[in-house]
């Protein structure tokens, strides 16, 4: 029996637009940067971000390096937004409902300090509620220090939630989470990015 349900972001609450970002980035002068943008889990330097090995703002300084000129944060993060390409209202409904049916329902995401700003905030969902307003707990991955696909980041979330792997449900858009995941016993959906799993979320829940 499903007690958990655990979400992934981008790709499957926020419809991910993979080519806007590289652009950004490559207007702002950084063509390696651009090069390496993988949704499913960054490399270089955005990887050392994303898995909290380096911070915002030695992320920052280092890119004003490499450049030779001032970045500033908001530069930065326009760069990432671009992988944001909506949120569909939809699905954060089928979120707040899956909650009061009882289930907890948590995130597992790989991401950074950049798009965190976003999400924290009021703008996130359209009618001003941040992120943490539809889920029962939050796992960052520059936060917990680990990255999908690495089992320990899974491990993590199950211990700190005292879950158990054949009592949750993980739904990722990508196949190599989904398998790091289902090795661990943890039941998987795996929809396309931008799929409408609405309904379809509820056959693997029964």
């Amino acid at each position: 029996m499903i007690k958990t349900v655990i979400f992934d972001m981008g790709g499957v609450i926020i419809t991910i637009d993979n080519e806007e970002p590289k652009k950004r980035f490559l207007e702002l002068g950084l063509t390696e940067f651009a090069n390496r943008m993988n949704p499913y889990k960054q490399s270089g330097l955005n990887g050392e971000l994303e898995e909290g090995k380096v911070s915002e703002e030695e992320y920052r300084l280092a890119i004003c390096n490499e450049l030779g000129k001032d970045v500033s944060f908001e530069q930065l993060q326009h760069c990432w937004m671009g992988y944001m390409k909506e949120v569909p209202a939809r699905k954060l409904m089928t979120i707040k409902n899956l909650r009061k049916q009882g289930y907890r329902v948590i995130l597992l995401s790989n991401t950074n300090p950049y798009v965190s700003a976003w999400t924290d905030s009021n703008d996130f969902s359209g009618d001003g509620h941040p992120i943490q307003d539809y889920f029962d707990a939050i796992y960052r991955s520059y936060e917990v220090k680990y990255m999908k696909p690495d089992e320990n980041f899974f491990r993590y979330v199950m211990a700190q939630e005292k879950a158990l792997p054949e009592e949750c449900l993980f739904i990722d858009d990508g196949p190599r989470n989904c398998c790091a995941a289902s090795e661990l016993g943890i039941f998987t959906y795996c929809p396309q990015n931008g799929e409408d799993w609405c309904d379809k979320i509820y056959n693997y829940l029964k």
